[in-house]
C-alpha cells in the first residue's frame, strides 16, 4: 500500500506587519537564495531564505503574484509558510512610487559618488522593477 500525496497545501504568507494570504493552493513558486523553488504538494521538508522576487501560486486555473523581499520559507508535506520582511499584493504596490524608486535608484548608480552606497541602490532598484513586474502580471500597468 503507498501513501498518496495530498493534492493541495496550505500557504501563509506573512510580514512582521500582517497576513497577506492564507489558503490552500495547487502550486507555489517561491524566490529562494538558491533560485526559484516550485512547490507542489508532498514536497520533501525544507528550510530557506528567501530573496527580492516574485511570490506566485495557483488556486485551480487561477494564478496570484506577491512581491517579496527578503524572508524565510518552510516547506512541510502539506503546509508552506513565508515569512517575509517586505511582501505586498499586486493591488497594494504604488506603481509610480514604484517607477520614482527605480528612477532614483539608477541615478544614484550612474552618479559615479563614492559615497553611494552602490549595494543598497541595487536593492532598491531591484525592488522596485519586481514590484513593477508584479503590477505588470496583474494588468495594472
Amino acid at each position: 500500500m503507498t501513501d498518496l500525496l495530498p493534492e493541495k497545501m496550505n500557504l501563509e504568507i506573512v510580514t512582521p506587519e500582517r497576513s497577506l494570504f492564507s489558503g490552500e493552493v495547487d502550486e507555489i513558486n517561491v524566490p529562494a537564495v538558491q533560485g526559484y523553488l516550485g512547490i507542489l504538494p508532498g514536497h520533501a521538508p525544507l528550510l530557506s531564505e528567501l530573496r527580492v522576487g516574485v511570490i506566485s501560486y495557483r488556486r485551480g486555473t487561477e494564478e496570484s503574484h506577491l512581491f517579496c523581499s527578503w524572508g524565510c520559507l518552510e516547506i512541510l508535506e502539506d503546509r508552506v509558510s513565508v515569512l517575509a520582511e517586505k511582501a505586498e499584493a499586486a493591488d497594494q504596490i504604488d506603481v509610480e512610487q514604484a517607477r520614482t524608486d527605480q528612477r532614483e535608484a539608477e541615478q544614484l548608480l550612474r552618479s559615479g559618488d563614492e559615497e553611494t552606497d552602490h549595494a543598497e541602490a541595487l536593492l532598491k532598484m531591484r525592488e522596485a522593477a519586481t514590484r513593477l513586474e508584479v503590477a505588470a502580471k496583474a494588468g495594472r500597468i
